[in-house]
């Protein structure tokens, strides 16, 4: 026993022995959360208070069950592989495959996940006729699992006006779908389970009696649903279990839930210590990763969120170094800036796999991905895709390519059918009859398909043609806006509860063909733009296929703010720090959402052990403009004296570094006064795609200079002279 509790600090040893009663565990980043969590249960089984049978342990990854029993089968001398460890889902599966009868499923029912659920609602929205246009099934499907995760089925869900009415009708047809198929989507495996505990009193009372411990980990990222659940299953007693109910242990950090778009009420561990009358908060304060300055800045940051649990995070490892801020004149400067920091980093002797890049919106790791291929730095995108690999932007270059090469027969059948129109999978079989009969073409042998698939076909056919003629004569990033809002991306992705992030990725491939163009100017001066497009298309398909690490190869880590929690390493770049983009705009409007997003930068600055950089641009390109940006309010939040910020050569830096929240804007030049560029205001201009207007402002000068031009029925544009090839009017 004495060996089992060896390594514990106070707390952690005051937490592990505690006796049976309710107690909530703040457990700070670093603090060793998982140790106690096995110890605890080892120290039960141990001491004899409980058989491995009466443990109920609740993880949220199938990764995290898997390292608890296996540290578990370290630490005792028993088979664990029989006990209730796992996640939500996984636990709620096992109970309703051992009581399906109750349950009212089948017993070899079958799971959905996402992917087959959406498969499943687009099918009935098919079956019933319904326009997946006006309801799309994405959008559908988060309305259903909303629903579901609040405990509320179709019957009892509230229908605000005739178009929500017809959402939860189509609700109550998706579970009379899965009903008759014998299926239960992730969603469904929790209510369902939750329902039979909660209408069959005998059942309930048994797992009552069964589990008299629970334990929890992650608890601030449980839903309300998940915590019902669990309150069933402790027969939620007061300070101490009585007869038909199990003590809960619940570890968690409120200061690390950063999951409210999934759900995640962080207000269920007040909750816990009010409704269970938890008398044990103990919080585990000792961070065993990061060096003391980096925990300093973390402290700083989250006490300025209100209703806090509270803790403060404290090292033995000593101050270790400043954390080092960066302010790049662009994003591109940025990215310079980083991966040369990352190269002397790796000259010095840190494995690449010990250094991360995070960003707070997945459209940021562009720019980042482009430095470091150019510089043949392996790397690796953490939980999600390459830029020029995720599916919105194949789709868009597919369009590109359509329109540089119609004979390209990948391109064309990547897109005929989407944004959906109508070509269903026989319209595509015959038109590939039709080609290999004609030894054509998908694109030449349009023309010869008759019927409906043909009208069908022929409509996209022209779609192409229109888009060739009116980008004939356009700049590149111009170009790949004309195609993105005139294909109907833009408008599909616009529908989608959560297609945000993808809008803002197709935002940066605007943005990418700008930098390609200014990067590129020598090569592509004299090819014209439709050689540019070819250009541009090209570098595209190399930065998808190389650079990407191989197999067991070290490589840079890149990933979102949300996806680096739970990892850590030795060195962290936190980039992008600016007001609308982290934090958020979209979390600016409401304090919950600001708290949120310094939960985020929190968990961010927590990840890393040694080292620390903040960065962040003066001015950022979005839609193939320039955006001048303030430095993020966070910057505020960090004590000075913690700080050590980096001039580099005026290659990267324009102006030092500054900590004062001002706009970085180029100084606006007065009415009498040209811009670098040749251009006044007030002179009348010619432009391809929007045509005659004004130029009524102007700023900035030599490749920043943009002007502001009045195209009338238009609408009043800002365009970056360097590409908007302007002609006098």
């Amino acid at each position: 026993m004495s060996d089992l509790l060896a390594h514990l600090n106070p707390p952690q040893l005051a937490a592990v022995t505690l006796p049976a009663q309710h107690a909530l565990i703040l457990a700070g980043a670093g603090s060793g959360k998982t140790r106690v969590l096995t110890t605890r249960i080892a120290w039960l089984v141990s001491t004899g208070q409980v058989g491995p049978h009466g443990i109920l342990a609740v993880t949220f990854t199938n990764k995290a069950a898997k390292e608890m029993q296996a540290r578990l089968a370290a630490m005792l001398p028993i088979n664990t592989k029989g006990m209730w460890i796992g996640t939500f889902h996984g636990l709620c599966n096992r109970l309703l495959r051992a009581h399906y009868r109750e349950a009212g499923v089948p017993s070899l029912f079958q799971i959905l996940d996402s992917g087959d659920q959406l498969s499943a609602i687009k099918r009935l929205l098919k079956n019933l006729g319904v326009d997946d246009e006006k309801f799309p099934p994405r959008e559908l499907m988060h309305f259903i699992n909303a629903h579901k995760e609040q405990g509320i089925r179709a019957a009892q869900a509230e229908a605000y006006d005739d178009y929500t009415g017809r959402r939860v009708a189509l609700y109550a047809e998706y579970e009379a779908q899965c009903q008759r198929e014998g299926v239960v989507d992730f969603a469904e495996l929790l209510l369902r389970s939750y329902e039979l505990l909660t209408r069959n009193e005998p059942l309930r009372r048994h797992y009552q009696q069964r589990f008299r411990h629970i334990l929890v980990d992650e608890f601030q990222d449980t839903n309300r649903l998940q915590y019902a659940w669990l309150k069933l299953l402790a027969g939620h007693g007061g300070t101490t279990p009585d007869a038909a109910g199990a003590s809960v242990f619940a570890v968690g950090d409120d200061d690390q839930s950063i999951y409210a778009f999934r759900g995640a009420e962080v207000g269920n561990m007040r909750d816990l210590e009010r409704e269970f009358q938890v008398a044990n908060v103990i919080r585990l304060e000792q961070n065993y990763r990061s060096h003391g300055n980096i925990l300093d800045a973390a402290n700083a940051l989250i006490k300025h969120n209100r209703g806090r649990l509270g803790k403060n995070l404290w090292t033995e490892a000593g101050a270790g170094e400043p954390i080092r801020v960066f302010e790049g004149f662009s994003d591109i400067d940025e990215a310079r800036f980083v991966v040369d920091e990352i190269r002397e980093l790796v000259r010095e002797g840190v494995s690449r796999t010990q250094i991360a890049l995070l960003y707070r919106s997945n459209a940021q790791s562009r720019v980042l991905e482009h430095q470091l291929f150019s510089l043949g730095v392996p790397y690796r995108v953490y939980g999600g895709l390459r830029f020029f690999e995720r599916q919105e932007i194949k789709h868009a270059l597919a369009y590109l390519r359509l329109i540089a090469n119609a004979d390209d027969d990948t391109a064309f059948a990547r897109v005929v059918n989407f944004p959906a129109r109508g070509i269903g999978s026989r319209s595509a079989e015959a038109l590939q009859e039709a080609a290999h009969r004609a030894n054509s073409s998908l694109y030449n042998a349009a023309a010869g398909l008759g019927g409906k698939p043909g009208a069908a076909v022929g409509h996209f056919v022209r779609l192409v043609e229109t888009l060739r003629a009116e980008t004939a004569n356009l700049p590149l990033p111009e170009t790949v806006e004309h195609v993105i809002e005139k294909s109907g991306l833009r408008q599909h992705y616009l529908s989608e509860k959560e297609g945000q992030e993808r809008l803002e990725n197709l935002d940066e491939l605007v943005n990418a063909a700008s930098n390609f163009v200014q990067e590129e100017a020598d090569t592509i001066a004299n090819n014209g733009d439709a050689g540019a497009l070819a250009s541009f298309l090209a570098h595209a398909s190399l930065e998808a296929g190389e650079h990407q690490a191989g197999e067991g190869q070290e490589a840079v880590q890149l990933m979102t703010v949300h996806a680096a929690k739970g990892l850590e390493f030795d060195v962290v770049f936190i980039t992008g720090l600016e007001q609308g983009l982290f934090p958020h705009e979209n979390a600016a409007q409401e304090r919950q959402g600001v708290e949120e997003e310094r939960r985020l930068m929190y968990v961010a600055v927590t990840r890393a052990r040694r080292r620390l950089y903040l960065s962040h641009a003066q001015t950022r390109m979005l839609h193939g403009q320039t955006r001048y940006s303030l430095p993020s309010a966070f910057f505020e939040e960090i004590p000075e004296g913690l700080l050590r910020k980096i001039s580099r050569a005026p290659a990267y830096a324009a102006t030092p570094p500054s900590r004062k929240a001002s706009a970085y804007s180029a100084e606006a030049l007065p009415m009498s006064q040209t811009s670098a560029n040749g251009w006044r205001i007030g002179q009348n201009v010619q432009h391809a795609k929007f045509g005659c207007g004004v130029i009524v402002a102007a700023e900035g000068r030599g490749p920043e200079a943009r002007v502001q031009i009045n195209f009338g029925p238009g609408g009043m544009k800002w365009l970056a002279l360097e590409y908007a090839k302007l002609a006098p009017a």
